[in-house]
């Protein structure tokens, strides 16, 4: 166990010293960056030490460990800015009550809808119209957990991402239209991460690091995913107040996030059960503008979710200002 705690400890300050290396900015396929589930939206993703059964595969895979089902399915929609929509779908396996571990796969798709596609020409406007574009990603993944001790669970996962952007047409030297260039990439990339349950009512720390993979490359340009560090640390805060509370569940979670592309970044999320078939959540999550340090009302979440008969729906809104709206509904079932 202590070996253990110390490779995860080496592997933070690795990842930190790679995080140094890096300017800000430099990373595509932002997509990995996003939180699509509903669960995690109502609480700005601050997911860390939550135990999502197969959505854990989204922010930390360790959180598959402790699944107490036998099977768990979720399938969820994300009404991102720009009209662009991530379809996500996890599922995980527990075969032997945890003995074995747990495995779990996740899907994500992106939709950029459609798009105006343009060629340099020589006219007034200086361009003419080519055809309707339709760029799109992909990402899909396989994962593993499993519960070392009674307090400390790890996890990973092995993801391959496509990424489709459509295509370019270029005019020859005489101005017919030539070239062809598919902007198509592909990458493998990984997940791991840990909990740790302190024994002290329900505290928990947990740390996982996302999207670690070499560069990818597309045409002459080559750039990186997100990589994203994160640190966490949540509890049940109604376990100091049991004996008059009952069984009313208060949940306080704080992520601490070192991203490759933008400057680190606070989340806390808080989620209410009043009852165990409801459950009321809202989130914060600091300003990714450095430059901002003033409170903004689209820098807070909100969610809703309702269980029944093993079907959990959820429901979370963020306000984005001048994006509009996110909007992303769930639906898990487990057995």
């Amino acid at each position: 166990m202590k070996k253990l705690i110390i490779i995860t400890l080496a592997a933070s300050m690795l990842v930190q010293v790679g995080f140094a290396q890096n300017k800000l900015g430099q990373t595509g396929a932002q997509f990995l960056s996003v939180g699509s589930d509903a669960w995690g939206g109502g609480m700005a993703e601050a997911m860390t030490i939550i135990e999502m059964r197969s959505a854990s595969l989204l922010f930390n895979p360790a959180g598959m460990a402790r699944m107490d089902a036998t099977i768990d399915i979720m399938a969820s929609q994300n009404q991102w800015i720009g009209d662009i929509t991530h379809n996500l779908f996890t599922v995980a396996y527990n075969p032997a009550d945890g003995k074995y571990g747990v495995i779990g796969a996740s899907l994500m798709t992106v939709d950029y809808g459609e798009m105006q596609g343009t060629m340099v020409w020589g006219n007034d406007k200086g361009y003419i119209d080519t055809e309707m574009l339709r760029p799109s990603a992909y990402a899909a993944g396989v994962g593993y957990a499993t519960a070392l001790s009674d307090k400390f669970a790890v996890g990973g996962q092995i993801k391959y991402i496509g990424l489709n952007y459509a295509r370019s047409v270029y005019p020859d030297e005489y101005g017919n239209a030539d070239t062809v260039k598919n902007h198509i990439a592909f990458a493998n990339a990984f997940d791991v991460g840990t909990i740790f349950k302190t024994g002290w009512h329900s505290l928990a720390f947990g740390m996982s690091v996302r999207n670690f993979s070499d560069e990818i490359k597309m045409e002459k340009e080559s750039f990186q995913l997100p990589l994203t560090f994160s640190l966490g640390i949540g509890m049940d805060v109604f376990d100091l107040f049991r004996e008059s509370m009952g069984n009313q569940q208060l949940q306080v979670a704080v992520d601490a996030l070192h991203y490759r592309s933008h400057p680190e970044q606070l989340k806390i999320g808080l989620e209410y059960k009043p009852v165990s078939l409801l459950a009321l959540r809202t989130g914060f999550y600091t300003s990714e503008d450095e430059n901002t340090d003033s409170f903004d009302q689209n820098d807070l979440t909100f969610g809703v979710g309702i269980q029944q008969f093993g079907l959990v729906f959820d429901y979370a809104y963020t306000p984005k200002g001048v994006w509009n709206e996110v909007h992303r509904v769930s639906a898990r079932f487990s057995f």
